[in-house]
């Protein structure tokens, strides 16, 4: 009789489909040097799954779950946790990293276990293209989409360029963008100077900036491609380049580096987002609920994470689930959602996210602590040819 029993429970477990849930990881550097941007992307990717969500977490009825995995800004290791993630955890969807160096060590594997990385926000253009593969999507911006909307801000005819960037993908892929970007508006780049990630004096570099643009005639700017601490800007400024008549300019960042961009009031640039320029209901939700959860406005890498949550969310949708990588993969390709920054949309041809920008001027405002990029005018996904990966 017990044995009867116990196999009529075994027939009825063996019998009852387990829980159905929604594997995403979030396979990032949550330490490390960007450990600022890493919190921002992740805070931003949770609340965009509970928005897209309704605030269930659910999709269809099935619970969203998410894996948490710590690349510490190492390649290796974000590539050996993604396989983890895919291979260990049966994550149906993953998304980061906030390197680009660690994601490009990670494009491989998405491959080879044939699931979705949604990459976010790491930028170097050669993720959605020379080293991209069809399981790569990328709701971040690329180093072209940043390079072209400060071309759009800052070239023009006369103009003469000099950059600094760091040594490695994200730098000089937004060099090369940059470069080729602002030399179609009549400017010209006139010197590289590239530095290794950590740098924190300025000193030499800056010397072989000024002494290779001091003889240059005309409007004369010193564009940074910078990542993390260090504080190129400031402390450039600090050593005077107006003696050369040369001028700053930067791209747009987190409100912790802002400061520095107090300093220089009136410096135009492109950024990709601020979160008093975007006027949309969805940016509306996530400036009002990320004060009442942080006692903060939502950052840079924020508005990211959040457009990336609400992409998975609308690409399960879409695919009528999270299992069926062929149907995914599908149903992204041309997938239009509505994101923090207005409509994004990912193309076809590179899964790579069209999306606006916005040409800034900073001002020095009352009860800000750091300097302010006011919109100049927002610069429009048809405005930007963003090259389509070779």
């Amino acid at each position: 009789m017990l044995r009867s029993v116990f196999s009529a429970l075994a027939i009825m477990a063996m019998a009852a489909p387990l829980s159905a849930e929604i594997r995403i990881a979030h396979v990032y550097g949550k330490t490390g040097p960007f450990e600022a941007y890493a919190k921002q992307s992740h805070d931003g990717l949770m609340m965009g799954l509970a928005y897209a969500t309704g605030g269930t977490m659910e999709i269809d009825g099935e619970p969203i779950v998410v894996i948490e995995k710590d690349t510490q800004l190492k390649p290796d290791l974000g590539k050996a946790l993604l396989a983890e993630a895919y291979g260990d955890d049966d994550a149906h969807i993953a998304v980061g990293p906030v390197s680009s160096g660690v994601a490009l060590a990670m494009l491989p594997v998405a491959e080879e276990y044939e699931r979705v990385l949604i990459v976010e926000p790491a930028v170097a253009d050669s993720i959605t293209g020379e080293n991209w593969n069809r399981y790569i999507f990328r709701t971040g911006r690329n180093s072209s989409q940043d390079a072209i909307a400060n071309a759009v801000a800052l070239g023009g005819k006369d103009v003469t360029v000099a950059t600094l960037a760091q040594d490695y993908a994200f730098g000089r892929d937004g060099v090369a963008a940059f470069k080729e970007a602002i030399e179609k508006t009549g400017a010209v780049v006139a010197y590289e100077e590239y530095v290794p990630t950590d740098t924190t004096d300025f000193t030499a570099a800056a010397e072989r900036i000024f002494q290779n643009m001091a003889d240059v005639e005309g409007d004369k700017k010193l564009f940074i491609i910078w990542a993390g601490g260090g504080n190129p800007m400031g402390k450039i400024n600090a050593m005077d380049p107006s003696r050369f008549g040369l001028e700053i300019a930067t791209g747009g960042n987190i409100l912790a580096a802002l400061t520095a961009y107090k300093e220089l009031p009136g410096m135009e640039g492109a950024t990709y987002y601020y979160y008093e320029i975007p006027k949309n209901p969805v940016n509306d939700w996530l400036v009002e609920e990320h004060m009442k959860r942080f006692g903060t406005p939502p950052d840079f890498f924020t508005a990211g994470g959040m457009s990336a949550g609400i992409a998975v969310v609308e690409a399960i949708k879409a695919a009528g689930g999270a299992e069926d990588t062929e149907a995914l993969i599908d149903a992204m390709e041309g997938l239009e959602w509505a994101s923090p920054k207005g409509p994004m949309r990912f193309r076809a041809e590179d899964h790579q996210a069209l999306q606006v920008m916005y040409h800034f001027r900073t001002e020095v405002q009352v009860g800000k602590d750091y300097g302010v990029p006011v919109l100049v005018r927002e610069i429009g996904i048809d405005e930007m040819d963003i090259p389509i990966r070779n």
